[in-house]
């Protein structure tokens, strides 16, 4: 790799650092091809993305930016999963994690905030941003459809009443 194109890595590397709701930080020793490939996939689906780079390209390009609590992590056969959504990629990596000993998560960051394995697991745990607008959409509904309710229960019940009557005088 010429200087040129270690610099375009580390450009790139800033970007996703500067970017991303969350990275995380796993150690894929022992992977096979088919796994990571699997991981990708699954990654890719959850709105995320996995990135494999050289650990001194990466320091370089955490320098100055959120992320660089990370950087002591940086050792080794390291990965780098990371997504807009804060909670994607964090759920996508622990779950993989569980299926596949040989996937171990070493931490990540979460905006300028270090996580430690147990931070990355909290943060999978937590709802992700299509299922927080689905229940805020749910909250703000329920108001709406109970008054839409009240509303068409007295003319339901009108209705009913004139029934009532018309039998009666008939």
């Amino acid at each position: 790799m010429d200087r040129a194109q270690k610099e375009k890595v580390v450009e790139e590397l800033g970007q996703i650092f500067e970017s991303s709701g969350v990275v995380v930080v796993a150690h894929y020793e022992g992977l096979t091809v088919a796994e990571m490939q699997d991981l990708r996939a699954q990654m890719r689906e959850a709105g995320g993305s996995v990135r494999v780079a050289k650990n001194r390209l990466a320091k370089i390009a955490l320098e100055g930016k959120p992320a660089a609590s990370i950087a002591e992590y940086l050792t080794g056969m390291t990965v780098l999963a990371y997504s807009e959504d804060p909670v994607a990629a964090a759920k996508v990596m622990d779950k993989y994690a569980k299926d596949n000993e040989k996937l171990v998560i070493l931490g990540g960051a979460m905006g300028e905030d270090a996580l430690d394995t147990a931070g990355v697991g909290r943060v999978a745990k937590m709802p992700s941003r299509e299922e927080l607008l689905a229940q805020i959409a749910s909250i703000l509904g329920a108001p709406a459809s109970g008054i839409a309710g009240a509303i068409g229960a007295p003319a339901s019940n009108i209705a009913s009443i004139l029934s009532t009557i018309e039998e009666k005088a008939a």
